[in-house]
């Protein structure tokens, strides 16, 4: 389908969003009776640096919109407010600015709000007037600005302002993002962006997506046409069968797509990232290590469950030290989680096998030297490599989820998001050191034991009186 079609059809989506805009905008957008359940957690998120990847008409330019309203407003729902609020609006080209940011803000601003409207181009009102900025009435008595921009007039023209957020409509260039996070820097305040990912694996796939669990102030959200209650489910079916996959992947579901494809697309960190829990001691299976003094050395602790479900709890990974170092990080995390050693305080492991190589550095193993350590590792592992991914693929999904990854594991995380397939039908040999450990252990065969049997009800009386009886001295 060509680029011009796929657009038509997509604005004709806009039907039911238009008729529902009619009267007050903003409280239809805060009451309304159908929710969108991820544009409430945009809005509802207080880190700094906040992205949602959406589809055409998913809602991603609405919630942007109404933030920046409320935000100059001062009202706010899940954040301190201000008065004399100054935030920009960023768009690729006047164009865009004009058909879509500016006629969505102006959307959600009563007209009693607004003090005053700047115009850059055009009059008032037009429908090819391009605003400059708008001057809003806040609550707390002040006015705050709301100005505009666009990613065509130069990295220059963004410098020397005091920002208090910035809102990008659609992927700026990469020197007008760095330029416009310094404005938000003595203020801080706050950089926000709702975009289409149609140009692949650009600066924000690393700087965002990558990088979210590496950056406390980081936040995404995928958004797709089923997340937007107000779309047609019929033109939503019909349009997406005449897409191609790669064109769903950035147009329907908001993904980052590429020509070679991603290892793993089952893995979805809503499902298989979770929060750190008490692990029952039983579950604690072993520790699988992928060996690195230069490059990283990876190590995460696998238990579990008794339905073979997996759970990596720990996470070790660095790069340019030696073994001295590693040995002792690795027994310093198995302290601080309570996991098990043997009777004489040894670690159990699995390692690569190249770890039994000896190097001209050293006359022995890494192998040998991990068990020195108190380290005891297993070199004798399944390293198939189309074998073991289609193992990580069936924990994924098939049937149902059955690999659960602690948040802390970020390097784990970043790369299963960022394997991809190279030539010849052969993964890129690149970020995989966690990625060869993980399918390591997987080959394994984790064990599930069942829960040891409780006792009956007869037999805990007795246990019952023979402890009463302990405690009153009587043999």
């Amino acid at each position: 389908m060509q680029e011009e079609e796929i657009v038509r059809r997509l604005l004709a989506l806009e039907g039911e969003e238009a008729r529902r805009g009619a009267g007050n905008a903003l409280q239809k957008y805060n009451t309304g009776r159908k929710k969108h359940k991820k544009q409430l957690a945009f809005h509802k998120c207080r880190k700094r640096n906040r992205w949602v990847f959406g589809g055409n008409r998913s809602g991603k330019t609405e919630c942007g919109a109404v933030e920046c309203v409320y935000m100059a407003r001062g009202i706010h729902p899940y954040r301190k407010n201000r008065k004399d609020v100054f935030g920009w609006v960023v768009s690729l080209t006047q164009q865009v600015q004009r058909d879509v940011a500016q006629k969505k803000v102006l959307h959600y601003l009563a007209p009693e709000w607004i003090e005053e409207i700047t115009m850059l181009s055009g009059r008032k009102g037009s429908p090819s007037g391009v605003v400059d900025q708008i001057r809003v009435r806040n609550v707390f008595g002040g006015i705050s600005v709301i100005g505009f921009k666009t990613c065509d007039q130069g990295r220059e023209r963004f410098q020397g302002a005091s920002l208090d957020f910035v809102w990008f409509d659609e992927e700026p260039p990469r020197d007008i993002y760095e330029e416009c996070r310094m404005r938000v820097f003595d203020r801080a305040g706050d950089i926000f962006g709702t975009m289409t990912p149609l140009k692949g694996l650009t600066f924000l796939y690393d700087e965002i997506y990558m990088n979210a669990r590496g950056d406390p102030q980081v936040w995404y959200e995928f958004m797709e046409w089923a997340d937007n209650p107000y779309l047609p489910k019929g033109e939503i079916k019909q349009l997406a069968a005449t897409l191609g996959e790669k064109e769903l992947q950035s147009r329907r579901y908001g993904r980052f797509a590429t020509a070679e494809g991603l290892v793993y697309p089952e893995f979805d960190e809503s499902v298989h990232v979770i929060p750190p829990f008490a692990v029952p001691a039983d579950w604690q299976d072993t520790i699988s290590i992928d060996p690195g003094l230069h490059n990283p050395l990876s190590a995460h602790w696998y238990c579990a469950d008794y339905d073979g479900n997996v759970y990596v709890v720990a996470e070790h990974y660095e790069a340019e030290r030696d073994i001295d170092y590693h040995a002792r990080r690795i027994r310093e995390i198995s302290a601080r989680i309570g996991w098990h050693t043997d009777a004489k305080g040894r670690l159990s492991a699995l390692i690569d096998s190249a770890a039994t190589q000896r190097t001209l550095a050293s006359a022995k193993s890494v192998a040998e030297l991990f068990c020195e350590r108190g380290i005891l590792v297993n070199t004798r592992v399944d390293k198939d490599l189309f074998a073991g991914i289609a193992r990580v693929k069936s924990y994924l999904g098939g049937g149902g989820p059955k690999l659960y990854i602690f948040e802390g594991c970020v390097h784990l995380i970043r790369e299963l998001k960022g394997y991809f397939w190279g030539a010849g039908d052969v993964p890129k040999k690149r970020d995989d050191h966690a990625l060869d450990e993980l399918r390591y252990y997987l080959m394994t065969k984790p064990r599930s034991r069942p829960p040891a049997a409780q006792p009956s009800a007869v037999a805990r009386e007795k246990e019952r009186l023979a402890r009463r009886l302990t405690r009153r001295g009587m043999p």
